[in-house]
């Protein structure tokens, strides 16, 4: 056989490299690898070591840095810091004494209770933060065991206990001994910032706002980041300018500590009531971020869904309160409305009912507890909650046509045509305080008694009033004004005295006051007729402007507005402003209705007004002042007959009223029917109340009068 080998060179057999070591080389192998790997599992557990290291806190560091941001006022922080600090430290009592004080800040006072404690098992002696301990046992609902335990405290901290005690009276109901306590530990150490900013929460709760103010005042020019006394202070500036000018206030409290849950739930609701909605919504989530299951705050939430529309979500959000919800009268107050709203009205007179039971003067609460009672087929229920309200002189509408239907359900015809005249025909009564339950010699001994009570004080100055006793009751009334000049309720007490014995001009001076601690609805509305009363109407159209300008959203500004636009004749300004609020919610108003016909005629748009007169005049027929406004639309429309029907009714209801005469006259003279109208001319010229004479005697001369 041939050796292809040869003739094929790449066929040539290689000399084979032996696989075989010799028996050192294998010893050694195992060791090198073992030498790798062990040097590989070193290196890895140094990265991790030192991995571990540069993340694991200093608790040293976290409590220089809880300290820091507990100097700038940004209590979240610091918390964080000290519970960082409380874990792994080698002084676990000064760590947990700074978390129990910044819980105490943050009003928590089972964590700050729990920290305090922690301190204590670490060595502590308890009396050294007797006083913490005290408040956190008055933030948990016991002022009891708060003041036994703050009166344990001695040396360094018997201001600190003085503090606590004046708090705890007050939520024992001492109001006045706690604001003494206060103010006579800020006067030995005007310095003490959390003294001062209790003192100004306390004289707020009091009424006595000039006091807050300047207490708050004094807190923060000693410690601009005491975060409570910035909260006041926008209570004050709320209450004595209005919403918008406070939004600031609580908005820099939150610049320091974003989950400041006191100043998130102020800032909530004071932005949802100026119609800041997105403000609202946000601070009311950060308010249940910081506060699972807050009740301000879902109830806040409930409000926003309900003014949306949405009254499936208000329902589930108040549901989330449970019986923590029941304590606070709002979320009783609203459950009722949404109740109402869909047709539940046993559950709403539950609720209403309660809302009356708390506070019998609430007006608002009463009028919708006799409707629902009403709707129950309850006619004697609600006819005895109607009742005081439909005595009244100044009673409105919508309680007169109430008690009217409560009347006719009940078989009394002729008392059910009584009050639906009244409710037609509304006389603007002067406003009369509700009756003292006291007698006058009564009212006056326990004043006596107890002489720096302020209820007493208001009973006394009521039972004089009814007791027929002006001038003693104007002298108590001035006494507890002076006494109490930063009191908005004071000065309304006094003004109202003068306000019921025709002395407007006193009555405005004391309004104005009142206006300038606490200006809201009730001062705005006080001022606005005494103004008119005194015949100064400026300041009460000065003070209109500034509160809408505070509260831009508020119907009742707008309501007022527009009745002096209607009657400076500023007709489209009045179209504009009664539109806002129209659509703000008084869509079935009839007088509302009837004014925008009056302005949209008066403006040139007579179509518009008439379309607004049909509609207010099918809901109140037999009103004067709405027949007027559907008879004048119909005049300037060019349908004269129809106008003199519905004008002639008109004067037929309120014959005494010169506006609607004249209307009368002119269409008179446009019908043709001269002798008729020139008698009601001459009639009006007759009366000293009439304005337009200049007109009325051109008219009376062109038809020949």
């Amino acid at each position: 056989m041939h050796d292809l080998s040869a003739r094929y060179p790449l066929l040539r057999r290689r000399r084979r490299r032996s696989t075989q070591r010799g028996p050192d080389h294998a010893r050694r192998m195992p060791l090198r690898l073992l030498a790798v790997l062990v040097l590989a599992a070193l290196v890895l557990g140094g990265i991790v070591i030192l991995a571990r290291r540069a993340s694991a806190p200093d608790p040293a560091r976290a409590y220089e840095e809880g300290v820091a941001a507990l100097a700038r006022g940004n209590y979240s922080a610091a918390r964080n810091h000290a519970l960082i600090a409380a874990v792994g430290t080698d002084d676990p009592a000064r760590a947990n004494v700074l978390l129990g004080r910044v819980n105490l800040l943050m009003e928590d006072g089972s964590a700050a209770e729990a920290a305090l404690n922690r301190a204590v098992a670490a060595g502590l002696p308890a009396a050294r933060i007797n006083p913490l301990l005290a408040e956190a046992f008055l933030l948990q609902g016991d002022p009891d065991r708060a003041l036994a335990t703050a009166s344990r405290a001695a040396g360094p901290m018997a201001a600190e206990a003085r503090r606590v005690r004046a708090l705890a009276l007050a939520a024992k109901g001492d109001l006045a001994g706690a604001t003494a306590q206060l103010t006579g530990l800020v006067n030995a150490d005007p310095r003490n910032s959390r003294a001062n900013g209790d003192l100004a929460r306390l004289r707020m709760e009091a009424g006595d706002v000039l006091g807050a103010e300047v207490a708050a005042r004094s807190a923060l020019a000693v410690d601009p980041t005491n975060l409570g006394a910035v909260v006041v202070a926008g209570q004050v500036i709320r209450s004595r300018y209005g919403l918008v000018a406070a939004l600031p206030w609580f908005a820099r409290a939150l610049e320091s500590d974003a989950y400041y849950y006191p100043a998130l739930i102020e800032y909530a609701a004071t932005a949802g009531d100026a119609g800041q909605y997105g403000i609202m919504l946000d601070a009311s989530r950060k308010a249940l971020a910081t506060r699972p299951g807050s009740v301000p705050a879902l109830y806040l939430q409930a409000v926003l869904a309900a003014r949306a529309g949405k009254r499936d979500l208000a329902r589930a959000m108040l549901a989330k309160t449970g019986d923590d919800g029941i304590d606070i009268p709002g979320v009783v107050l609203l459950a009722g409305l949404l109740a109402y709203a869909d047709g539940a009205y046993e559950q709403a007179v539950v609720s209403f009912r309660e809302i009356v039971g708390r506070q019998p003067m609430n007006l608002v609460a009463r009028r919708l507890l006799g409707a629902s009672l009403l709707r129950t087929g309850d006619v004697r229920g609600a006819l005895d909650t109607l009742r005081p309200m439909a005595l009244r002189s100044d009673a409105d509408s919508y309680t007169l046509m109430l008690v009217a239907r409560a009347f006719e359900a009940n078989g009394e015809r002729d008392w059910a045509a009584r009050f639906l005249d009244r409710a037609n025909r509304p006389a603007i009564g002067d406003p009369s305080p509700f009756a003292s339950d006291l007698g006058a010699a009564a009212a006056a001994a326990a004043v006596a008694r107890a002489p720096d009570d302020p209820a007493l004080a208001v009973a006394n100055v009521r039972s004089l009033l009814e007791a027929g006793e002006p001038g003693a009751a104007q002298r108590a009334a001035d006494v507890v004004a002076n006494a109490s000049r930063g009191a908005s309720d004071a000065q309304l007490l006094a003004g109202d005295v003068h306000a019921a014995t025709g002395q407007w001009s006193a009555a405005l001076e004391r309004y104005r006051l009142a206006a300038d601690l606490r200006f809201d609805g009730p001062s705005l509305l006080r001022l606005s007729e005494a103004a008119v009363r005194a015949a100064r109407p400026r300041d009460g159209a000065g003070a209109l402007t500034l509160y809408l300008s505070q509260n831009p959203h508020a119907l009742l500004g707008y309501r007022l507005l527009g009745n002096l636009q209607l009657a400076s004749g500023d007709w489209d300004a009045a179209v504009t402003t009664l539109e806002e609020l129209r659509s703000g919610g008084a869509q079935r108003d009839a007088f509302v209705l009837a004014q925008l016909a009056q302005a949209y005629t008066e403006a040139g748009d007579p179509q518009s007004g008439l379309a607004y007169a049909r509609r207010a005049y099918g809901m109140l027929p037999m009103n004067p002042g709405v027949a007027d406004a559907y008879g004048w639309a119909l005049y300037e429309t060019g349908n004269i007959e129809g106008a003199l029907q519905l004008l002639a009714k008109a004067v037929a209801l309120a014959p005494g009223d010169p506006a609607i005469r004249w209307h009368e006259a002119q269409a008179l003279a446009e019908a043709g029917r001269t002798a008729a109208a020139q008698r009601a001319i001459r009639s009006l010229l007759g009366d000293s109340r009439f304005q337009p004479r200049a007109p009325a005697e051109a008219l009376l001369r062109a038809i020949g009068g």
